[in-house]
């Protein structure tokens, strides 16, 4: 398997997570935005009560410079730990 049907498969089995915290899904966001879009390329939002948003956008902000495949390859990563297997090895 290469690392993008790998991806595809990680992006999958996070949708079956039983619950992540908010730090692990902030985490498992900016990863897989940084592998799909890349550095982040909107402002930042703005609001006094639009904190869920303005912590997506810092969490893929602070992932700037991180190329497609190590973002690809953190994200799998963070998937494999949260769920206990090791599809990073089909790599």
């Amino acid at each position: 398997m290469g690392l993008q049907e790998v991806f595809k498969e990680a992006a999958e089995r996070v949708k079956k997570l039983p619950e992540a915290s908010n730090d692990d899904k902030l985490e498992l966001y900016s990863l897989f935005k940084q592998s799909n879009v890349g550095d982040c390329n909107t402002d930042r939002p703005g609001g006094l009560f639009n904190l869920s948003n303005k912590a997506k956008w810092d969490a893929w902000n602070a992932r700037k410079g991180l190329a497609h495949d190590d973002a690809m390859k953190a994200y799998i990563d963070k998937v494999d730990s949260l769920c206990g297997t090791s599809f990073a090895s089909q790599i």
